[in-house]
Formats: C-alpha cells, sequence, structure tokens
C-alpha cells in the first residue's frame, strides 16, 4: 500500500467531520466530545481532537486516527477506508483494489434482492394497477414508490419461489429466510414494503393487503439469519445522514409513519417496527443524536409506549421530547389530515419527556379528593427528581406551589427528601478491574515513548544516547518510531498509525500509550533521568543474571571475571556501557 496516498488522504481530512457524521459531538475547549460507539457509554466518554487528528476513549481506551475509527465503526478493511475517503476527499483511488468480500449470507441477500426487484416489476406492470390506485388514494406518488422501492406481490402462490429455485437459490435456505414456505410463496397479493438492515441491504419485507380479503392488514418476515428486528432500526441506513444535519432523531412506531413524514421533506426519522425499545436499538439511537423526539401514535398503547420509552431514555442520562398527537392519530393519520405545517407545529412545540408525563399524570386526577391531590403532587415530586436542570426544578416547585396554594418551602423540603432517598436507593455500581502496578522502569519507558510520538528532537536524542528498552513490545513501538522519522523526517501521529496499522501488536500498545496519562511536555535534563531509569533497570537486570552465573561457575578464573563486571556495574563504570 502506498503510504503517501495514504498520508495524503488523511491529510485532507478533519477528523471532527467524519467522526461528527457518526456520532454527535459536543465541543468542549479545543476538543470535541461524544458518546462512545465502541463500549455502553452513557456519558459521552469519546474525545476527538481536532489539533492531533485523533479520538481517544477516556473509558474503553479505544484510540485511533480517522483511518481506525472508521475501520472500526464500519467495520471496513483499510483498503475499503482508504477508497471512501479518497473519494470524499477528491483524491484518485482508482488504483485502490477492493477485493469484495463474501459471507455466508450472501445468497441470502441476493434472494432478497432479487425478490424486490420481481415485486417491483409487479408494481410497475399491468397487474399493478390496482395496487397502484390503493397506493395514490393513500397520496403515495411514484415518486414516494422509487424511494421507498415498493412492489407487489402476486396472487398466485408460488411464482417468485419457482423464480428463484430456478435461478438456483436452495429451496431450504428459502424456506430459512422467510420467502418460501414448503414450495409456496409467504406473500400473495399484498403490497410490498422492504425492511432493511442498517447498511440498506434488504433483508425483509412487510406486506400490506390492499383488497377487503378478511387477512390480516400485515404480515411482517419473522426473525431469520439476516433479519433481527430488535437489532434495527427502519430507515436507519438513510436517517443517520439527515440525523447529522438536523442534530436530532424522530422516533416512530411503523415504517408508514416514516415513508408518510419523508414526503413532508421530514427524514430525520426511524421507526421500531413495534412499540418496544431494545437494547441494541438505544445503543443505535443514541449513535444517531442525543437530541431525540417520541413521535408515537396518540393513542393509549402509543402513550404508554412513550412512557416507557422515555424512562428508559432517562435512565441513559438521556431526556427526549414529546410530539404529542391526538387520540387516535399516529403521524401517518395526521399528516394526511391535518398537512405539513401542522405537523411541523407540533414538533416545534415539543414538549420535554418530563411535561408530557406530568401531563398525563394529572389527567387521571380527581382534585376533589385531598388524598389523590396529595399523591399526584409526590408523583410530581418524585418526577422532578429526576430533572438535571436546577432552574427548571425550581420553575416546576414554584408552579406547584402557586397552583396548589402551597408553601414553597414545604414542597422544597419534601423534593429534598425525595432527591436524598433516590441518592440513597440509587446502586453503586463498582467494577473492580484487576490493573497490574506498574514500576517505575515500566512508567519511565512508557513516558519516553509517549514524548517520541509528541516531539521529534526526543527521538533524535534516543537515538543519539543509544537507549535500549528491556521490555519487547516497547522495543518494537521505539523501532518503528525511529524507522518511520528516519524516513519521513517528522513525527506525526494520525500519519504514524497509517503507516503501523497492519502490524496488531505495534497499534494495541500504541493505543494503550495514546490513551494514557502522561506528561505532555518535558525539557532535556528531564528526559535524562527517564533513561537514567531505564539504564539502571537494565543493569540491575544484567546484575542478577551475572549473580546467577557466578552461583553456578565452577572455574575460579571465570568466576573473578564475572565478579569484576559485577563490580564495574554496580559502581556504574561507563566502560561497561552503563551511565549513572
Amino acid at each position: 500500500m502506498n503510504n503517501e496516498l495514504a498520508n495524503e488522504i488523511r491529510s485532507k481530512c478533519d477528523i471532527v467531520d467524519i467522526v461528527g457524521e457518526r456520532i454527535p459531538l459536543v465541543a468542549r475547549g479545543k476538543n470535541f466530545f461524544g458518546v462512545c460507539p465502541f463500549h455502553d457509554d452513557s456519558n459521552p466518554s469519546l474525545c476527538v481532537s481536532r489539533e492531533k487528528q485523533i479520538y481517544t476513549c477516556f473509558s474503553c481506551h479505544a484510540t485511533g486516527n480517522v483511518f481506525t475509527f472508521l475501520m472500526n465503526y464500519e467495520y471496513m478493511d483499510f483498503k475499503e477506508t482508504l477508497h471512501y475517503l479518497g473519494e470524499k476527499v477528491g483524491v484518485d483511488v482508482s488504483g485502490v483494489r477492493i477485493q469484495k468480500k463474501t459471507t455466508k449470507f450472501d445468497p441470502f441477500y441476493e434472494a432478497y434482492q432479487f425478490s424486490l426487484k420481481y415485486f417491483q416489476n409487479n408494481l410497475l406492470s399491468k397487474v399493478g394497477k390496482d395496487a397502484r390506485n390503493y397506493l395514490a388514494s393513500r397520496k403515495i406518488d411514484d415518486a414516494v414508490i422509487k424511494e421507498f422501492e415498493i412492489g407487489l406481490s402476486l396472487a398466485s402462490s408460488d411464482d417468485l419461489t419457482k423464480l428463484l429455485v430456478n435461478k438456483k437459490y436452495n429451496l431450504g435456505d428459502l424456506n430459512k429466510i422467510g420467502l418460501s414456505s414448503d414450495a409456496r410463496d409467504i406473500y400473495n397479493d399484498r403490497i410490498m414494503f422492504p425492511l432493511y438492515d442498517l447498511t440498506g441491504k434488504v433483508v425483509g419485507f412487510s406486506g400490506r393487503i390492499y383488497r377487503d380479503s378478511g387477512q390480516n392488514k400485515y404480515l411482517n418476515t419473522r426473525e431469520t439469519p439476516i433479519f433481527k428486528k430488535g437489532q434495527l432500526l427502519y430507515h436507519y441506513h438513510v436517517a443517520r445522514e439527515e440525523c447529522r444535519l438536523k442534530k436530532s432523531v424522530i422516533i416512530m412506531e411503523g415504517f408508514m409513519d416514516v415513508i408518510r413524514a419523508s414526503t413532508i421533506g421530514v427524514r430525520n426519522t426511524v421507526a421500531l417496527m413495534g412499540t418496544a425499545l431494545t437494547h441494541e436499538q438505544l445503543e443505535l439511537i443514541k449513535r444517531l443524536s442525543t437530541n431525540i423526539v417520541l413521535c408515537l401514535d396518540g393513542d393509549d398503547p402509543g402513550v404508554h409506549a412513550t412512557l416507557t420509552i422515555g424512562d428508559m431514555l432517562l435512565q441513559e442520562g438521556l431526556e427526549p421530547k414529546v410530539l404529542v398527537l391526538p387520540n387516535p392519530d399516529d403521524p401517518d393519520s395526521f399528516i394526511l389530515k391535518h398537512g405539513k405545517e401542522s405537523f411541523l407545529n407540533l414538533l416545534e412545540s415539543a414538549l420535554t419527556f418530563n411535561d408530557f408525563k406530568l401531563r398525563k399524570l394529572k389527567e387521571k386526577v380527581d382534585f376533589r379528593s385531598d388524598e389523590e391531590t396529595a399523591q399526584y403532587i409526590n408523583q410530581v415530586l418524585q418526577e422532578t427528581v429526576k430533572v438535571q436542570d436546577p432552574i427548571r426544578v425550581e420553575i416546576i416547585l414554584k408552579k406547584l406551589a402557586k397552583e396548589f396554594d402551597l408553601s414553597y418551602n414545604t414542597l422544597e423540603m419534601r423534593f429534598r427528601e425525595l432527591n436524598k432517598t433516590k441518592i440513597k436507593e440509587k446502586p453503586v455500581v463498582v467494577t473492580y478491574q484487576k490493573t497490574k502496578k506498574k514500576t517505575k522502569y515500566e512508567k519511565a519507558m512508557e513516558q519516553i515513548l509517549y514524548f517520541m510520538l509528541n516531539n521529534d528532537w526526543v527521538i533524535s536524542q534516543f537515538e543519539k544516547e543509544r537507549v535500549i528498552f528491556p521490555n519487547e513490545e516497547s522495543r518494537l513501538l521505539a523501532s518503528e518510531i525511529v524507522y518511520y522519522y528516519t524516513t519521513y523526517g517528522h513525527i506525526n501521529i494520525p500519519d504514524f498509525y497509517t503507516y503501523v496499522q497492519d502490524k496488531e501488536e505495534v497499534v494495541n500498545f500504541l493505543n494503550d500509550i495514546l490513551a494514557g496519562d502522561y506528561l505532555e511536555s518535558t525539557t532535556k535534563d528531564d528526559l535524562f533521568e527517564y533513561f537514567g531509569v531505564i539504564r539502571e533497570y537494565s543493569r540491575t537486570q544484567e546484575i542478577k543474571r551475572l549473580t546467577s552465573s557466578l552461583s553456578k561457575e565452577v572455574d575460579p578464573i571465570i568466576q573473578a571475571e564475572i565478579a569484576e563486571k559485577i563490580r564495574k556495574l554496580r559502581i556504574g563504570d561507563n566502560k561497561n556501557g552503563w551511565r549513572n
């Protein structure tokens, strides 16, 4: 691989832009912070440095440059990453040959892609006239049909299965992935909406009746090796870029809600394909944005789902907003009835989750009852404990005091009691990490390496003093740093990452060094102190080795020679290459 090409591409990329396209970043000082995608992170612990062009997670210690980020985040290899970034920044990468990856699931994806084209052709042919008319009556025009790749399954029972078998697809595989059952098509005479994985591959379908057939309205692909509903979000592959531009994500229940929202230009949307939110989906949502709007159905199940999902997000340190729809509307029906402006107005006036929850609590209270009123006030205070903003807390307490003609001090005292109880009851999770305590020699080696990565002159001094690390991984990393510096005349961490990216052992140790807590700058005198620590260790180890040899040696002349070497080492004789 041409290292100059990689360095040229890297130098034209801004890691903040690349990471920011995938993870919401917030500027703090000269660096940017976001939720780390490489571990279960709730507090933003990923630091991205525009100055150094590297990222570091303070929790899991994931570290690297723009290439390593994309390789780990997008599961691309180095050549794929190089090709992607090269095209993005306008560098010719035609010479970079990418070998197509193959997996055991490739035939499954291919079968779904063939089925997608088959269903699309059906809808656009004469047999699709009634289905197209139905879609038109639901205000789904040709542009939407094309954008969301909507199709039609035929009324016959085995046309698709026969076609796939004739194309040499295994019938057992077709049964396994939910396209066929006992040589018969799963979907018959339904409008077909493709369901996608996170990369945009079709992995399932939702078939909707459009005639009065007495069947269930929707028939969805069951769980298969490539379709895990709880691990996917509908529209994710499109919404990822839209959420970055809009700096927010809107969560809906079904794919028709997402499709309808897109017709009015709202595309930073994903659908759960149900009302339950899984842990995997929660992690995906956090990748899209930390500014979350819940836009679920306005009926009782939708309200219940909003409350449940909102509480889950609160536990992750995220307070969503809620777009409140009237009962029994969902986003699809509301937009059809009231139009774009009404929906955008609701979006603009979305409530904080806490306000939404308090409003719902209030709806069920009979305020003629002192008991129910007191219970309601206590519930409001319990919910207010979850609010992080002290200004909002004070506003809520003052409103409550005014509404019920209560003393503010009484409410504040009760709030403080509940807050103390919450702190006491909050489980403390203690993680015991078995970390080996570093010796002063190991600390010195790592500090020198950190200086070498950040200061050209330290590399020159390291070479001049002929410092030899006793630790193999330190020697290996130092050797790579020296070689890189000798070749290119300077040290640049992002480009050095590119240089060593295929040397796993070096990259792992490099990550440890850059994620560690080390001094940022040094003087020549300080550096020589670190060199002295390393020489002291090497001298001590050599004395131990010679002492062991002396105890085993029987020849008195050789014994005397060994003893003299030990003596000189102990006094730090420079003639033997050891310095105090």
